[in-house]
Order: structure tokens, then C-alpha cells, then sequence
């Protein structure tokens, strides 16, 4: 005989809660069943992309081709059936298929043996990817008009008199016969992607260097499940949007330096012609730099140094080396020696107050503020930063940032000063996170000087080297433009560094990895990814087109799958146009990384762990009904 459970008076509060969802004992365990089948499912694939830094076409084609995943199942499962060419027309279609069909339309290869053809192709591709899910997580990432339809052919199995064939024939012939066809393959292709990934990772810098950042961020906010982990580049774009005037010029710097106008003129709405009639009517052009680079170079070394001076806890005095420039005979004193300047043109430099702004100046600024602030598109984009990003996160064992954790040499953690307090490790990147978030929500002076300092500081998890943005902009001895960087990029490549790390933020596991991005992987040097035996995965590639020369690959993508890590290494996109016409791929090259030594279930995820605690309290609110503590009742009660 079983003994009598003991409830609380707050447990029982808790349950009688719970049954408002399952008031009967028949709901509650028909649930306990289905999250135990739940559980004991593979677990879902993850995929990981860091830097994208505004490479929109390829970054989408990568998305629609899920890494390569989809010619993978293509391969197994029509690689005896099909020729090369076929598969890469089927796989073309997957990727595009509204242009696919446009384009086969027009040169005549549409007919209906051949779209029935494709509808049943799609079908088997789907219903190999669907396998590993439940039926219903399945029927929920189905558009909802083609959803009974695609649920029947999906699970179409023989029978004795092969009627459910002949029935499922008939589906396909009635699709066939009401010309939606097209509409039906949309719904196929869009499951098919669907289900290829389950969960996405941006380990930052969506923004920057890159046309179309604003384009990535709209495919993003149509994701199904995807997490962000702020870049550098990310948070300065956050901080500008939340009117930072240090952030606002450098986002200017970065857009006039990589001739990205278009994201901030036609992207966000935010003209620029008032900055370029103030560069012009102010600077010269005859020492051959643009006078609107002249009059950002300028207006950044003011703000930054504005900055500097009201948080000496920053401990970047030794930057403001604007006010050691010698303005009339055009050179700098530096410790490392007096360096001629690339300019002498500086107009609004008041010389006993340089960084002041001028009146001009202040009344640019004042407005570039207004349009950072007042474009609806970008506002928009930025809260889906934050309702979907954080500085960190830990994710079924794996400890994802952009950047690195502030650390000493010997590689203890950094102790951060930040408003009269230290922190350190995790504490740190809590704080580093609550400070971001109260920047947009609050805007007050502390937290959008800290977005500037998350941006370019030292000890910033985003960025963590000493920037020489001033050093780079007027000196062209480039042995000045040297930037040091936090012990943290020598010490991840330390396993025990790397273990002491995870310990910190609650991962014990002996698969447990860093994952980051920031710091572009120099293939070509013999640089790997993959660091600290294992421990610690660095997925900067290069996707930016800037830094392919380098890297020479054009961006990773890490896929983490209940068998384990593999890095997908990318080469250059040409254009979508030469996919449809030619079916050109991006080639990527496989790597395991680390196969787990038993196949990981939903079980073992964080996702498995809330389901088994799930589990754990429908059987109390199951023993509660049996023993009399809680009566089933009709749900219309409530």
C-alpha cells in the first residue's frame, strides 16, 4: 500500500493553480505521457552564427540552405535516385522557391507530372526532418491554411488494400486541379527549413561593415526560435538608438568608413545631408580627405574625451590624447614617441578647451540625436535586440559571448568598478547586462556612457582590447595602431582557463564549450577555431566580405545536434541570381568536432529539465486528485 503524500498549504496553492490546465486525472496523466515521450525524442539541432556584420545575402542564403543540413538529407535520401543535377534543382527550389518556379515556368519545364514530381520529393524530405519530432511540435510549424493537408500526406502509411495511397493520390491531384500547387510547394519548403534547425545562436555583431545589417534583423525577428548575444557593433548601434552621443558619431565613423550610407539614409530614415553641408561649409578637402571624415574624426575625439572625463573609474585617461595634439604645426606627442598628424585642418578645435564642441557642432549633434531617436524602424529593430539578446548565455551546456570575461593575467577574474561597486566573473556580466537593458529603458548619463564603453573598453565583454580609433584616423605610422587586448584572448586557449570559466557560470560538464565570435579566425595563417583542447570555439570566420582576404573562408557555422559538435566552415557567396540560374551553393567543409559518447535526448537539455520537473509536479497534482486534496471539475467552472 502506498504511503499518503504530505502536501503544503503552498504547494496545494500551486496545484490547485495547475489544474485550471489539467482538471481531471485523465488530463493530467495524458500529459504525463506525452512529455515522457517528450523527453526520451533526440534533441533538437542547434546551429550557431557569429559576425555577420551586414553580409545579407549570404548570411540568408546560408539561412534558406540551414548550413548545408538540407543537401546532407537531399544526399541520403535521393543520392541513388537522382543525378547531381537534379538534387541541386530540388535543393534550388528549397532555398528559392518562389524564384525556382518563376523561373522554370518561364523556360516551359512546369507541367503537372513534373510539379507532382516535386510535391512528392518535398514530401519525403520533409518527412525525413519531421522524424525526430513529435507530431504535433510538427503540425505546429506548419502554415496554418495547408496544415490538415500537409499533417495527412506526411503521415501517409500502406495499408492492406492501399487505400490511405490511393487517398493521399488524390490529395495531390486535387492541389494538382485547384492550381494552388505553388502555394502548397511555399508551405512544403518553409516546413522543410523549419524543421532543419530548431534553435538558432548570433554570438553577435549583426551590425557594421555590411550594407544590409537592418535586413538581417528583420529575417531574424521572423524566426520561430533564435537567441542574440550582444557584439560590440550591436551595442553600440543599442546604445545610439538610445541617444548616446559618443555612440551616435561612431556609428557614423563605421557607416561613412565602409561607404554604408544606404542602411542609414534608406534603411532607417536618418538623412545625413545636414552632416555633409556642415563637413563641407567647415573642412577643407585639399589635403585629400573628405571633409565629412574630418568633421566625424573630429566630433569623435570631443565626445569620446567627454566621456573619458566623467568616468575616470574607466581608467582611460591615458586615451584622451586629443588635447595633446599641436594643432597649428600638426603633429601628436604619444609616449612612444611625436608623430606627424594626417591633417591640419581643425577649424572648431578650440585650443584652450579642446574637447568643447562648437556651436555648429552641438546643434549637428543635438539633431543626429533627434533621428537616431526618432527613426520607428530602428527603435523597433533595437528592442527586438533586447527582447531577444543579453550580454551571455548558458545554453544546454555551452556558454555563449561575443567577446571575452574580463581577466587578470593569472587568471583570476577582473574586479570591474561600476557605480561604486566591484564585480567580477558572472557578477560582472550581470551587471555589464542590467546596465545595457536600463541604457534603452531609463536613458540616464551612467548606463549610456557604459554603452560607449561596452563598445571599445579594456574590460568590456563586447570588446575588450584598448581601441585606437584616434591613433588610426590622424597617424599613419601604423606602429601606433597596435591594440592591446584583455588576458582573456590568451587565456582561452587554456583548457583549465576555459573549465574555471564554465565552472563560473554553473556548467560543469566534461562536454561543456565557450563559444564566442569578435575575433576573426586567420585560416590562412593556420589559426584554428577550435582552441584550448576543445573547450573553447572561436566561429568569427569572416562573413564580412573585408575580412575574407585574411581569414580566407567567409564565415563558420557550429551545428550542435544529439550526436554532437561539428563547425561547418563557408566559402564566398557569389549572389541569389547565380543560384537559380546555375544551382551554385555555398560550398562548406564538415569538421567534427566532438561526438558525445551517448546520443543527448531532450532529457538532458535545459528544455528537458523544466519538461522532467513538469513531470514530477502533474504526478503530485495526479496523487492530490487520487487522495481527495483536489476535485476534478468541467474547465467551464473556471
Amino acid at each position: 500500500m502506498k504511503e499518503e503524500l504530505v502536501y503544503t498549504p503552498e504547494e496545494l496553492r500551486y496545484l490547485a493553480l495547475l489544474a485550471k490546465d489539467y482538471p481531471t486525472q485523465a488530463a493530467t496523466f495524458t500529459e504525463i505521457i506525452n512529455l515522457r515521450a517528450i523527453v526520451n525524442l533526440p534533441k533538437g539541432t542547434e546551429h550557431f552564427m557569429s559576425d555577420l556584420h551586414g553580409e545579407y545575402e549570404a548570411f540568408y542564403h546560408i539561412l534558406n540552405n540551414c548550413s548545408g543540413v538540407i543537401r546532407e538529407k537531399v544526399e541520403i535520401l535521393f543520392g541513388e535516385s537522382l543525378t547531381k543535377d537534379e538534387q541541386d534543382d530540388l535543393l534550388t527550389l528549397v532555398y528559392y522557391p518562389k524564384e525556382k518556379l518563376a523561373l522554370m515556368e518561364q523556360q516551359k519545364l512546369l507541367n503537372d507530372g513534373r510539379t507532382r514530381t516535386i510535391l512528392q520529393e518535398l514530401l519525403r524530405l520533409a518527412k525525413l526532418l519531421s522524424s525526430k519530432y513529435t507530431r504535433s511540435k510538427v503540425r505546429k510549424a506548419m502554415p496554418e491554411s495547408f496544415r490538415y493537408v500537409i499533417d495527412e500526406l506526411l503521415h501517409a502509411r500502406p495499408d492492406e488494400d492501399k487505400n490511405r495511397y490511393a487517398y493521399h493520390a488524390k490529395i495531390i491531384d486535387t492541389i494538382l486541379e485547384t492550381v494552388s500547387a505553388h502555394e502548397f510547394i511555399f508551405a512544403l519548403t518553409a516546413l522543410i527549413k523549419r524543421l532543419a534547425v530548431d534553435h538558432l545562436h548570433i554570438i553577435g555583431d549583426i551590425y557594421d561593415r555590411g550594407a544590409h545589417a537592418d535586413k538581417i534583423v528583420d529575417e531574424l525577428m521572423h524566426h520561430h526560435s533564435l537567441d542574440i548575444q550582444w557584439g560590440n557593433h550591436d551595442v553600440l548601434w543599442m546604445g545610439a538608438a538610445a541617444g548616446d552621443l559618443a555612440c551616435i558619431i561612431n556609428v557614423l565613423r563605421n557607416n561613412v568608413r565602409y561607404h554604408n550610407l544606404e542602411i542609414l539614409e534608406n534603411g532607417y530614415g536618418i538623412s545625413l545631408r545636414s552632416l555633409a553641408l556642415f563637413a563641407v561649409n567647415t573642412y577643407t578637402a585639399g589635403d585629400g580627405i573628405d571633409p565629412m571624415v574630418k568633421a566625424i574624426n573630429v566630433l569623435l575625439c570631443k565626445l569620446e574625451g567627454q566621456t573619458i572625463m566623467r568616468r575616470p573609474e574607466y581608467g582611460m585617461d591615458d586615451r584622451l590624447i586629443f588635447k595633446n595634439f599641436d594643432f597649428d604645426k600638426g603633429t601628436v606627442t604619444l609616449p612612444s614617441g611625436t608623430y606627424e598628424l594626417t591633417t591640419k585642418d581643425f577649424p572648431t578645435v578650440d585650443r584652450s578647451d579642446p574637447y568643447a564642441l562648437s556651436e555648429g557642432e552641438a546643434e549637428l549633434m543635438a539633431e543626429m540625436k533627434r533621428r537616431f531617436l526618432g527613426s520607428e524602424r530602428l527603435q523597433r529593430h533595437i528592442r527586438f535586440l533586447y527582447s531577444h539578446g543579453s550580454v551571455y548565455r548558458a545554453y544546454n551546456g555551452n556558454l555563449l559571448f561575443h567577446g571575452g570575461i574580463p581577466m587578470n593575467e593569472d587568471g583570476s577574474f577582473t574586479e570591474v568598478l561600476l557605480e561604486g561597486k566591484k564585480y567580477a566573473g558572472k557578477a560582472f556580466m550581470d551587471k555589464a547586462d542590467f546596465l545595457a537593458r536600463r541604457a534603452f529603458e531609463q536613458r540616464d548619463e551612467y548606463s549610456l556612457d557604459y554603452m560607449w564603453y561596452l563598445w571599445c573598453g579594456y574590460d568590456s565583454p563586447m570588446s575588450g582590447r584598448v581601441v585606437k580609433t584616434l591613433e588610426r584616423s590622424y597617424i599613419a605610422d601604423e606602429s601606433t595602431w597596435k591594440e592591446p587586448q584583455n588576458p582573456y584572448y590568451t587565456l582561452n586557449r587554456d583548457k583549465d582557463a576555459c573549465a574555471a570559466m564554465l565552472r563560473e557560470f554553473g556548467i560543469d560538464s566534461p562536454q561543456g564549450h565557450i563559444v564566442n565570435g569578435h575575433t576573426p579566425v586567420k585560416v590562412k595563417k593556420g589559426e584554428s577555431p577550435v582552441r584550448a583542447d576543445g573547450k573553447g570555439i572561436c566561429i568569427d570566420g569572416g562573413f564580412c566580405r573585408a575580412y575574407q582576404n585574411s581569414t580566407g573562408i567567409a564565415g563558420y557555422t557550429l551545428i550542435f545536434n544529439s550526436y554532437g559538435l561539428r563547425l561547418k566552415s563557408h566559402y564566398p557567396f557569389t549572389n541569389v541570381e547565380s543560384v537559380l540560374q546555375s544551382n551554385t551553393d555555398i560550398l562548406s567543409d564538415s569538421v567534427q568536432i566532438e561526438l558525445e559518447p551517448k546520443r543527448i535526448m531532450i532529457g538532458d537539455t535545459d528544455t528537458g529539465k523544466k519538461l522532467l520537473q513538469m513531470i514530477a509536479d502533474l504526478k503530485r497534482l495526479l496523487a492530490a486528485y487520487r487522495q481527495g486534496y483536489i476535485f476534478e471539475h468541467d474547465c467551464r467552472e473556471w
